[in-house]
Formats: structure tokens, sequence, C-alpha cells
């Protein structure tokens, strides 16, 4: 069996227990070197093949998930597997191949960021919607980012995009943002090295200018965490005042 895992954002403690029971067991683990934390390989047997994926190509990995389908394999991706990962070509592969598999989810950073910030993506009356998205850049995103940006009123949170903060800085005020707009990135969630930096779309650039490597960027009103209106579930509910003929 072969099984696709999410190692969450980064603090190893943040995988899944049923994730930590498969690497466990596993006999052979290909891990993204890049974004895996080592830590999260603590779990693995001495006796496990431990092998980094960073620098294979597609017919690399295909050839390697084949050629220990036969063995508990852990394919041990960065977050959550749904997002960002590249399961769907590893998946086709392996039904072409009718390869047995399974899909651990896992903790995505945006979450992980939200945690560390102490934050809630959906404010009443400011944004009841969330869009995890990326800015185009080598790779194509079919939703332009203007599309992407005309959607104010929901809590925008950027992946992979950090080197594109300029691009979507010019982009956001030449649609009408505000300057103050709140704009914040979170480098390395919930690693032991994260960094935040809490500014707007005029000053946040030049705070995240040296950033190379992990970051979201989180844009939007909803960052205030100002209700505008009231919790109907939580709110204070309405004593109804009966006149002289009700009473």
């Amino acid at each position: 069996m072969i099984y696709f895992i999410g190692a969450g954002p980064g603090d190893p403690d943040l995988i899944t227990i049923k994730a930590q029971k498969i690497l466990q067991k596993a006999d052979v683990v290909l891990y993204t070197g890049s974004l895996v934390p080592r830590e999260v390989l603590s779990w693995c047997k001495e006796e496990a093949l431990i092998v980094d994926s960073q620098g294979m190509k597609y017919p690399e990995i295909f050839a390697f998930l084949e050629q220990h389908s036969h063995k508990v394999l852990a394919r041990v991706h960065t977050g959550d597997p749904s997002l960002y990962s590249t399961i769907a070509k590893q998946i086709a592969f392996l039904q072409s191949k009718q390869l047995s598999y399974e899909v651990i989810p896992g903790i995505t950073a945006a979450f992980g960021a939200a945690a560390s910030l102490g934050i809630e993506y959906t404010i009443p009356g400011v944004s009841q919607t969330i869009v995890l998205t990326r800015v185009e850049g080598k790779t194509p995103n079919p939703e332009s980012l203007e599309n992407i940006l005309a959607c104010k009123n929901s809590s925008l949170v950027f992946y992979l995009s950090i080197l594109l903060l300029k691009k979507l800085k010019k982009q956001a005020l030449e649609m009408g943002y505000s300057p103050e707009t709140p704009c914040w990135v979170v480098e390395k969630a919930t690693w032991e090295e994260e960094a935040i930096y809490k500014g707007t779309l005029a000053n946040i650039e030049e705070q995240v200018a040296h950033i190379r490597g992990v970051a979201l960027i989180l844009l939007g009103d909803f960052l205030d965490q100002e209700e505008l209106t009231e919790s109907h579930l939580y709110a204070k509910p309405l004593i109804k005042q009966c006149d002289a003929k009700e009473r």
C-alpha cells in the first residue's frame, strides 16, 4: 500500500496520529525534503529506506513508487496533500498500474498560520469566504489576479507568492484597495524559525524583502478581527416585550 501523507505545516507535533502510525511501520519513505522538516521522520523505524524527492522529476517518482509498491510506502508531502502537492498525477499513475493507495490529510499552512496569529478567517459582517490561491508566476493560474482580488469581502491567502508580492500589491492598489489594507506575512508557519510580519499594502513589501523561502501572504480587512455584525449563534437573544393583552 502507498500512503500519501500530509505532514502538516512544519511543527512535527501537528502530524495526525494516523500518519504517525503509518510512518512507524513504513518500509520506505519518500518525502519532500525542501518543505518537510526532518523531525517529522523521527517516528520512522531505523531500517526504513528514507529518500528525499527534492530534484526528482515525475518519471523518477513514478518509477520509485512502482518499484516499492509491494512494501508499506509513505509518500510524505507538506501541509495537506490536497493543496499544491502534485498528488493528482501520482495517483493517476498508480491507477493506471492498478496500485493501491490511500490519502491521509494534514493541516495546511493557512490554518497553521491562523493558529500562530490567533485569528479567525470568518468574521461576521466582514468575511464568510476564504480564498486559498497563488499569484501567477512561472506556474499559470487559470483565475486572473484581478478576479481573485475582486473578492474584496473574502479572506485572501496566497501560497507560493512571496517573490511576487510586488505584483500583488500593484494590482490590489490599481483595483481600489486602500494602501492601509492589512497585509500580513507568515514565514515558515509553525516551524521553530517561524517569523510573523504585520503590515499594510503600503509597507509590507519592505518588511519581507529578505524572504526567499516558504511564506504565506494574508490580505484583507478580516485581519482587523472586528465583527461588523453580531454572530446569530452567540449574540445575546432579544427578549420579546409582551403587551398587556399577551400577558
